[in-house]
């Protein structure tokens, strides 16, 4: 049976061993783990095709990590007193689940209710002005008090100050190494506080540090954790920045404090509200821009549905017509659909086979590239 989104039974240990394997497997991102299990119905047996799918799309099949590895890895989760959040399955957050990179498990420590209450980030500027922390400090600790969650990604300065406000009424802190890993180094009260009173939520395995590459990826769950995000004070070009573009790929609102237009800190913030973004100044300006949204998220909800499975027999035809048209230049999954004439399903189908085959680069976006010989 495929994968159900809506499936809210919690994973055996043998399931979650194999699906700790095939996400740590190299090369195994989120896109091509979902389109596995959407085919194969499990981790396990989707672990058991990859060799057969890497050698019809001419490559070397990724060496999976083992039973003992990702045993390894579970009973260290334990040890910390973390729990593992499956996507489709037990506790894992429905927000987060609808992105198309949602990742497959995040590890948690902390309160895990947080995770089925109305929720908004707060990011900004690591070197924030200190009217600009107390500012967030004050808009998360009312957004709490009108039964918000507060979500952000523990660094200094806007993040942490959203934290701190937030702390007493629900703050959930996305990192981007292990569930161990205190980063920056000047946050672990804070991060362990967070752990305790509010939650922790990690993408890396345990003993991961924090790489520039992680950041991206902490920032999507960020916004798909959320109904919208806040961003106070940003640089151009800044991760709040990057957070706030994902959070408008996925549907979520988009907020931005104004500030003086001789701050360089606030260039960010005024260049989303040209944009479009929503000027909010309170925390009652925030709650009247997700007003409207709360009830689309209901009603997707109950709309949830499994996903189309992949075909069941190849198509080699399809899979070559696939093949040439990529190249170097990244292009959508729609172009290539729409050039092909071949179904969505068989060309996700030779993507897959292309991916396991260490011949595709996904890219943002859902765009895909050949990696050249």
């Amino acid at each position: 049976m495929a994968l159900l989104v809506n499936n809210r039974a919690r994973p055996t240990i043998e399931d979650l061993t194999d699906r700790i394997r095939l996400i740590r497997t190299p090369g195994i991102g989120p896109v091509t783990y979902r389109q596995l299990l959407t085919r194969f119905g499990s981790a396990r047996a989707g672990i058991e095709a990859i060799p057969d799918l890497a050698r019809r799309g001419r490559g070397k099949a990724p060496r999976v990590v083992s039973p003992t590895e990702a045993e390894r890895e579970r009973e260290r989760v334990e040890r910390l007193g973390g729990h593992y959040l499956a996507l489709g399955q037990g506790l894992y957050p429905r927000r987060l689940a609808a992105l198309e990179d949602a990742p497959p498990l995040l590890t948690a420590k902390g309160r895990l209710n947080l995770l089925d209450r109305p929720a908004v980030a707060m990011v900004g500027a690591r070197n924030a002005s200190a009217a600009a922390c107390r500012f967030a400090r004050g808009m998360a600790r009312d957004l709490g008090q009108e039964g918000r969650v507060v979500v952000s990604g523990l660094a200094r300065g806007i993040d942490s100050a959203a934290h701190d406000g937030s702390l007493e009424t629900g703050t959930i802190a996305v990192i981007a190494g292990g569930l161990d890993i205190t980063y920056p180094p000047q946050n672990e009260a804070r991060q362990s506080d967070i752990a305790e009173r509010g939650l922790l939520v990690a993408e890396m395995p345990p003993g991961t540090e924090p790489r520039a590459r992680h950041f991206p990826y902490r920032n999507r769950i960020i916004a798909g954790l959320s109904d919208g995000v806040v961003v106070v004070e940003a640089a151009p070009r800044s991760g709040s920045l990057i957070t706030a573009r994902l959070a408008a790929e996925a549907g979520r609102e988009v907020m931005a404090v104004p500030g003086s237009p001789l701050d360089p800190r606030a260039r960010g913030c005024n260049g989303l509200i040209r944009d479009g973004a929503s000027l909010v100044q309170d925390a009652n300006d925030v709650i009247a821009c997700l007003s409207p949204l709360d009830a689309r998220a209901s009603a997707a909800v109950a709309e949830e549905r499994e996903p189309a499975p992949l075909p069941a027999v190849p198509d080699d035809a399809a899979s070559a017509e696939v093949e040439a048209l990529l190249g170097p230049v990244p292009v959508s999954v729609d172009e290539l659909v729409r050039q092909s004439g071949v179904a969505l399903a068989q060309v996700q189908l030779a993507l897959l086979e292309l991916d396991l085959a260490g011949r595709l680069d996904r890219h943002a976006g859902g765009r895909v590239s050949l990696i050249p010989a």
